[in-house]
């Protein structure tokens, strides 16, 4: 014995259509909570990014800043010598200059020296200095030769 074909209304049919339609969504429930956290992933990366490269470009700024320090320490001690007409100065002018680069808080450089050697009418002047928190064997130097006519 043979069944009837079964015939489905036109009001079946828009249930149906209602049901698969309702898989669906299920099925997609949470993809947008998904994808919100992926985008709040990627933000984080890439501020975390950004945090670095502003750290790093105060670090390298202040190297900088050290660097000129240096070079106007060194100018100082040159125009002393430039005004008396010789690279031979007296040691109390050299220890106040010496003193000067060593203070870092009046304008000098942090953990500075500074050292004037006079070899035959040249006078090479050597400032070094370490940047705070920098390990005992990361030492900048900034040097300079003077020959007065």
């Amino acid at each position: 014995m043979s069944r009837p074909a079964a015939v489905i209304t036109p009001g079946a049919q828009r249930r149906a259509a209602g049901v698969r339609k309702a898989l669906r969504r299920g099925r997609q429930r949470g993809v947008t909570l998904i994808e919100v956290m992926v985008a709040v992933l990627v933000f984080s990366f890439g501020m975390l990014g950004l945090v670095g490269l502003q750290a790093r470009a105060t670090q390298y700024s202040l190297s900088a800043e050290d660097a000129n320090r240096a070079a106007l320490l060194a100018n100082e001690i040159v125009t002393t010598m430039w005004t008396s007409g010789s690279v031979t100065l007296a040691s109390e002018a050299l220890d106040a200059w010496s003193a000067r680069v060593e203070d870092a808080a009046n304008g000098g450089l942090p953990n500075g020296t500074g050292e004037v050697v006079v070899s035959g009418g040249v006078a090479t002047v050597t400032i070094t200095w370490r940047p705070p928190g920098a390990t005992d064997t990361v030492n900048h130097r900034y040097r300079t030769q003077v020959v007065l006519p």
